[in-house]
């Protein structure tokens, strides 16, 4: 048989996969967040469900809407709007009006994602920038903190948070408006459980760091990322501070776990190569020190994480692997003919 009778196809690399798909690691991360918000449930109560589910809902509906407008295929069953919503209740105040998570979800898919392409192709991370969105948009709300309910006075804690006038005469100072100042108002153990006020997932660091090992355990994030977002607040705190108890503190506090476990390491806003991403990571951490520090604000996290998403495509385009083989070209000596000049 005559060999230009084969017809040979090439794609494009990698030849060889894992066989994950996008359905299956946004599964993994939805239950690597599971921890995260039964925490939530048992500190804050019932309340935080809510917020939780209709951030879902907002998010998966912006998506779902702008496919129908576009008349494009639908995508909401990669779930990966439903990990966008989880984050974003996650990231926001126990006790927040209704209407925040419905147009902070929304914003997180129509707008950061999906306008700008779908999922691997948003600049930034969407429920890091809905959250900051949201938080500029209603400051007092995404700013008004609440102790953790007392499960010891029964039943009725768990509903507490639905009245607003409750939550007005319990509001609750936050760990890090003591860290900026260089003092730490809450002890080690209860910062690790998540006894103190904060946005609804992210004052546990129990559950987030189980779910961030359970990541690991997957192989579904880089963990260099992680590690070396925190030795680098870690470090630059400590400098800043000279004292490794409010470095150390700082880490349990506010949203460092949250941000630098599940956020920090989304696949389409973190660099491509090694050296990339530890300098992304790097940055993540120096930002949020310096944020935290000398920002208007006591949090910087979601702050630092933007900034640096911005900066990948830059990371990805100056900082490439050079290809096996590669010879670097010679210049020819000024004063000297190249070869082919001389021939001509």
């Amino acid at each position: 048989m005559n060999d230009s009778s084969y017809k040979y196809i090439v794609s494009t690399s990698p030849h060889i996969t894992n066989g994950r798909t996008t359905r299956g690691v946004m599964f993994d991360v939805i239950v690597a967040l599971m921890p995260a918000v039964i925490a939530s449930f048992l500190l804050y109560g019932l309340y935080t469900l809510l917020m939780t589910a209709v951030c879902v809902a907002s998010a998966v509906f912006g998506e779902y809407i702008y496919n129908l407008i576009r008349k494009k295929p639908h995508t909401v069953n990669d779930l990966s709007a439903v990990v966008t919503g989880i984050l974003l209740g996650l990231n926001l105040t126990p006790t927040v009006p209704v209407y925040v998570p419905i147009i902070g979800g929304i914003f997180a898919t129509l707008v950061v994602k999906m306008l700008f392409g779908g999922l691997g192709k948003n600049f930034a991370n969407p429920a890091i920038t809905a959250r900051i969105f949201v938080m500029l948009a209603w400051t007092t709300a995404m700013t008004t903190f609440v102790a953790p309910i007392d499960l010891s006075n029964g039943g009725a804690e768990f509903i507490k948070y639905f009245n607003h006038d409750t939550v007005n005469a319990l509001t609750s100072a936050t760990p890090l408006v003591g860290l900026k100042e260089g003092a730490v108002n809450a002890s080690a153990l209860d910062l690790f459980l998540g006894r103190t006020g904060g946005s609804a997932g992210e004052t546990c660091a129990l559950a987030l760091i189980i779910g961030g090992v359970y990541l690991a355990i997957r192989k579904v994030i880089d963990v260099k990322i992680p590690l070396i977002f925190i030795l680098t607040y870690f470090l630059v705190t400590l400098a800043i501070y000279k004292d490794a108890n409010v470095a150390g503190c700082g880490i349990l506090s506010g949203g460092l776990l949250l941000g630098a476990i599940f956020m920090a390491t989304d696949y389409s806003t973190s660099p491509d190569t090694v050296i990339g991403t530890c300098i992304y990571a790097f940055g993540c951490g120096l930002l949020t020190a310096i944020f935290r520090k000398y920002g208007s604000m006591p949090e910087g996290v979601s702050f630092a994480i933007l900034l640096m998403n911005v900066v990948t495509p830059l990371l990805d385009k100056y900082i490439r692997p050079r290809p096996f083989g590669y010879v670097k070209p010679v210049k020819p000596k000024k004063g000297k003919k190249s070869e082919k000049e001389a021939q001509a």
